[in-house]
């Protein structure tokens, strides 16, 4: 018989799987459809700059509402916030003059910004809140949890060309918020209102004083997901494109690619040698992923300008690919770590204040990728990842990696 426990892990993750889908076809449908329209890749990236930063701001909100309300009012929150974004972008007329079209859509995707880490921060919460204390069990549930998420984002990613191309941009939005009150009723119905509620933090002091794990795990994730972002956000969509490709073809790529990167994170703790304390083996674990991710965007790039007569688009696939397995190790590691790290009764808020980083990674490698495509195109985005994936590689030696160096600043951990 299911366990309590498993049975909301399971809930959280289903309803997680509807939402990400839902944001990773936002995502491909706005950028294909503005790139359509004509504005260049500095822009493009400037659509997403709002939605990054409120990223930063609903994971640290986010952290703490969850502890003092609850997981899955958290969940719906942010929810109820997408579905918002979703109806007003779907009001944007064509009409408009470019700046205030640009406005509305920024607008529209703070929105979705918010309403995406909301739902990230609780649902990631939930696992620490039903694991237990086997780090195992919590090493499985989170690597299985991060991969199959990042499967649905890239089948969203699929499903946002399609739309694009099938049902065209308004049509497309009316859907995707039909689908996702469904499983904001799901949510309603099947979780109990008090997962995850414990004693918030009472000050600012209190809830940015972390142990050192979680402070220097989450500037090597501000760094790691930099480093995708600066060539994968605008950069890769906008090249492929570029050279050749449909809409629905660079959907299907990038949403084959974020499907296969999601599977390998599902693996990942079978890649990953275990210890009995959680930590001591698996450190060691991240310093050796990092510095195999490093070796990528070097290697495509010395391709890229190398003497071969090789087409660009398919080094730059392959080397994507290639790029998969790596990073995708060392997303499931980070995301096992943070919950290691983290105290048990505030494991809330240690998760907003560890994707808030994430969320400084994803704002800046996202405004980087177009500024850095429009400079020089894929091989200045390529420069760009290098550079903050060995940033992220020295970080990972500062890491603790035995129980005893987990050192608390300002409060128990």
């Amino acid at each position: 018989m299911m366990s309590p426990q498993t049975r909301d892990y399971l809930m959280v993750t289903a309803s997680y799987w509807g939402f990400t889908l839902v944001d990773g076809a936002l995502r491909m449908l706005v950028l294909l459809h503005f790139f359509r329209l004509g504005y260049s890749p500095f822009t493009l990236a400037f659509l997403f700059l709002l939605y990054e930063f409120a990223g930063i701001v609903a994971n640290l909100a986010g952290g703490w509402l969850a502890t003092r309300f609850g997981i899955p009012r958290m969940m719906m929150t942010g929810q109820l916030l997408q579905i918002a974004s979703l109806f007003l972008l779907s009001a944007l007329d064509p009409a408009w003059r470019p700046f205030l079209s640009i406005a509305w859509v920024v607008v529209a995707q703070g929105l979705a910004g918010l309403a995406k880490d909301f739902t990230k921060t609780a649902s990631k919460s939930a696992i620490k809140a039903t694991a237990g204390d086997g780090a195992g069990r919590l090493f499985k549930w989170v690597a299985w949890f991060t991969g199959s998420k990042n499967a649905m984002k890239g089948l969203g990613f699929f499903v946002g060309g399609l739309l694009l191309e099938a049902a065209g941009f308004r049509a497309a939005l009316w859907l995707m918020a039909g689908a996702l009150l469904l499983v904001l009723l799901a949510v309603l119905l099947l979780l109990p209102r008090d997962l995850g509620k414990a004693k918030a933090s009472k000050t600012i002091r209190e809830l940015f004083a972390k142990s050192a794990g979680v402070n220097l795990l989450a500037a090597a994730r501000v760094f790691m997901f930099g480093a995708r972002d600066v060539w994968f956000v605008v950069g890769l969509p906008v090249f492929l494109y570029a050279s050749g490709w449909r809409f629905v073809e660079v959907g299907a790529f990038l949403a084959a690619w974020t499907i296969v990167y999601g599977g390998l994170q599902a693996i990942a703790p079978a890649l990953v040698p275990r210890s009995a304390d959680g930590l001591s083996r698996e450190v060691p674990g991240a310093r050796l992923w990092a510095g195999l991710l490093l070796a990528v965007p070097l290697a495509i790039a010395l391709v890229l300008n190398g003497p071969l007569d090789l087409r660009p688009d398919l080094v730059v696939v392959v080397g994507l690919a290639i790029f998969a397995l790596p990073f995708a190790v060392n997303s499931s590691l980070h995301s096992y770590l943070i919950l290691a790290y983290a105290g048990s009764e505030k494991a809330a808020e240690d998760v907003g204040f560890y994707y808030a980083a994430n969320a400084c990674g994803r704002l800046a490698g996202t405004l980087l990728s177009g500024l850095f495509y429009q400079w020089g195109g894929i091989g200045f985005c390529l420069g760009g990842s290098a550079a903050m994936l060995l940033v992220c590689w020295a970080i990972t030696f500062l890491l603790p990696s035995h129980r005893g160096d987990i050192r608390t600043v300002g409060r128990a951990a």
